[in-house]
């Protein structure tokens, strides 16, 4: 019988973190656990406003299933998912976590890592940005002398934003990556694409609103930079019809419901001709290492979740020049170490 365990954290910032949808200082998160005798897995869903996704909101649901959690019986944590989609539909936040927890504790029982499990060679494994949020330029400027890094991932919530690109590319000959979040119009794209690209852009996320897909498809013949979809990619059926305006997907663990349903969303882009990215939502090493363990299958990656946080939750992951290594250790090798003595898990 599985034992379900869950607690809440409220993880500062660094730095203020300011994306075209907002500011927040502190990032919610959702940690569950799913144990068999002396193993437990760990999974990891933060709390993202515009997704309408509250922690409160996922620790009532859980409690709510708790029993039926419980009584499954973990042979395949594929399996598990498919349980979860319908005992908890549409809940693709609070799936992912549960799913990652079952994919760690089903490694552990299998004396694996996770990427070993998942039939995964370690080789040829990409490096992960850093973000810088957006702010004054003098401040962007400041936080990516702070913290040198071989490519650096650019919140921009308007065309203005390309003077502050300029001011940071005078310092720094790393390539950079640029994440509009939905915030610009066709015409500010076709203008600032040619520019963006002088200016040693490597790709673009998610220019223009998720609606968008006649003017994506427009955009993207235009582009000498590669374009991925983000908002326009959140589950697996929307995959197929980011062909046609993007160039690869940014896919996200908790937007679309965890591991189990990445690695299908992987094979379908592949098929389709799609570069494959993944993505971070300030996850801790919790819900980082799970992405960390699908890095050989990626084109590119954006796991910096633990470098932006002043606290993290678990260790198991290590940075080095934007390359990612992990423990070793089975499942997805962490160790869980964010509980303080005044606060426990749930179960």
């Amino acid at each position: 019988m599985l034992q379900l365990s869950y607690n809440s954290f409220n993880l500062p910032f660094e730095y203020p973190f300011t994306i075209s949808k907002g500011t927040k200082t502190h990032q919610p998160t959702l940690i569950t656990s799913l144990g068999l005798g002396n193993l437990r897995g760990f999974g990891e869903a933060p709390a993202i406003t515009y997704y309408d996704v509250t922690v409160e909101g996922m620790m009532e649901l859980l409690e709510s299933k708790r029993a039926m959690i419980e009584r499954y019986a973990l042979t395949d944590p594929g399996r598990f998912w498919h349980f979860l989609h319908h005992l908890i539909p549409d809940q693709h936040f609070l799936t992912a976590a549960l799913d990652i927890a079952a994919w760690d504790l089903f490694a552990q029982m299998r004396r694996q890592p996770l990427h070993q499990l998942l039939g995964i060679k370690w080789e040829n494994t990409p490096i992960t940005d850093y973000t810088i949020g957006m702010d004054t330029t003098e401040n962007m400027v400041a936080k990516m002398n702070a913290h040198p890094w071989p490519v650096y991932k650019i919140k921009c919530g308007s065309a203005d934003d390309i003077d502050t690109i300029r001011a940071m590319r005078a310092v720094t000959t790393a390539p950079f990556r640029i994440d509009a979040n939905e915030s610009w119009t066709l015409d500010d794209a076709k203008k600032l694409l040619p520019e963006l690209h002088l200016l040693g852009v490597t790709l673009v996320e998610q220019p223009l609103a998720r609606t968008a897909n006649e003017e994506m498809t427009e955009l993207k013949a235009l582009s000498s930079i590669p374009l991925y979809a983000d908002e326009s990619c959140r589950i697996e059926n929307e995959v197929k019809k980011c062909a046609a305006g993007f160039d690869g997907i940014n896919i996200k663990l908790t937007k679309c419901g965890g591991i189990t349903p990445a690695m299908r969303m992987i094979k379908e882009a592949r098929t389709l001709g799609l570069k494959i990215m993944m993505g971070s939502m300030n996850e801790s090493t919790v819900g980082t290492a799970a992405i960390a363990n699908m890095l050989p299958l990626l084109d590119e990656v954006d796991a910096d979740g633990p470098l932006l946080l002043k606290e993290d939750l678990a260790e198991g992951l290590q940075y080095e020049n934007g390359i990612i290594k992990l423990s070793g250790r089975p499942g997805l090798g962490i160790r869980f170490t964010g509980l303080r003595p005044s606060s426990g898990f749930t179960g």
